[in-house]
């Protein structure tokens, strides 16, 4: 069968990759084929379709018989979703400082989820129970925002990992202070194959009360969801997604994309590949006199300081991007679709840039 005509454009090269990020990589074939598998014929919007239904299913069987799945459409409104749902008017959320929702996510948490986030400056990008102890204080004092939520990111935003026992001790210490966990998993595949374990090890069995589980750095298109670990947790999590405007009417092209990553190994598969590719990353430009690595290589993010007119040199031929451009401190991601050729390409203008 031909393929359906089409009156759009090519406007890119695909053969073109870079390292700037995984949101750059596109969808995997089979997420392809997914959609156009739920596409043809209604089914019923906001929801109510039979691929939202299925993907409640698969999600119970990665985080156990009482969590549920509401999918959204980004990564900032899961956590914005998310944080609202454990979080009072008056309440605070304590992250790192280094948090996505604290850096990356446009003031939203604070502006549109109305919370106060209290960061903490950590070492590695992790929490623990003595870092939460700087922010995990005046629960009674009216005259501060409420420390409500500990929210942790696995895998963090520098590449590193909690193992589940960081994760056991956080939780135990933020349920002593009265205080819900949330886990931001944009990158919680990532995790889950580096530290080869189920990625309920880390959230349903060690007390998470709610996560973001990421799909679009995965191989996805778009969408996310919104995991609801502990039921007594949250509430209205259907209307807080609403006036949040992460309704999708079309939910059943969010939700199958999810089962086409979850139903089998494919997240696992992808997650690897990519992390592999990280590795193959850090083993080759750790050997290049000049380039320092700033942090373990735990995932798929790659950090690393060199000069900065070396960078500015490779960024004419490879994108990404400077984490800390006054310190010279870069960020190289690797995706499900990097090729030991991509990465042994850039590796090899590291080196020659690094030797002139």
């Amino acid at each position: 069968m031909n393929p359906p005509k089409t009156d759009a454009r090519r406007h890119h090269d695909p053969e073109v990759r870079g390292f700037a990020s995984d949101n750059y990589a596109g969808a995997h074939p089979e997420v392809m084929a997914a959609l156009a598998l739920a596409n043809g014929g209604h089914q019923v919007a906001y929801g109510e379709d039979q691929y939202t239904e299925n993907l409640q299913r698969i999600v119970r069987s990665h985080f156990g018989a009482t969590a549920e799945a509401f999918p959204v459409f980004n990564g900032t409104g899961a956590n914005v979703v998310a944080l609202q749902a454990v979080t009072d008017r008056w309440g605070a959320v304590i992250c790192a400082e280094s948090a996505h929702i604290n850096v990356d996510e446009g003031g939203a948490p604070e502006r549109m989820g109305g919370l106060k986030l209290l960061t903490v400056a950590t070492p590695d990008g992790k929490l623990t129970p003595e870092l939460i102890d700087r922010q995990a204080w005046g629960f009674e004092d009216e005259h501060r925002a409420m420390p409500q939520v500990v929210s942790i990111t696995q895998s963090t935003e520098l590449g590193t990992l909690y193992t589940p026992e960081e994760i056991r001790a956080i939780c135990e210490h933020a349920h002593a202070h009265g205080m819900r966990v949330h886990l931001d998993g944009s990158r919680i595949a990532n995790a889950a194959a580096s530290l080869d374990v189920p990625m309920r090890t880390f959230t349903s069995a060690v007390g998470v009360d709610i996560l973001s589980l990421g799909g679009t750095k995965n191989g996805a298109v778009f969408g996310e969801a919104v995991v609801v670990l502990n039921q007594d947790a949250v509430r209205r999590m259907k209307h807080l997604r609403k006036l949040s405007m992460q309704l999708a009417s079309k939910m059943r092209f969010v939700s199958v994309q999810l089962e086409a990553l979850l139903a089998k190994d494919l997240w696992l598969r992808n997650a690897r590949h990519a992390n592999e590719m990280a590795q193959r990353l850090a083993e080759g430009v750790r050997a290049v006199h000049g380039v320092e690595i700033l942090y373990p290589v735990q995932a798929n993010g790659v950090f690393a300081q060199l000069p900065h007119d070396v960078s500015e040199r490779l960024q004419k031929h490879f994108r990404f991007y400077f984490w800390d451009e006054a310190a010279g401190t870069v960020r190289w991601m690797c995706s499900f679709d990097t090729t030991e050729e991509d990465v042994d390409t850039f590796v090899a203008a590291v080196k020659e840039e690094m030797a002139r």
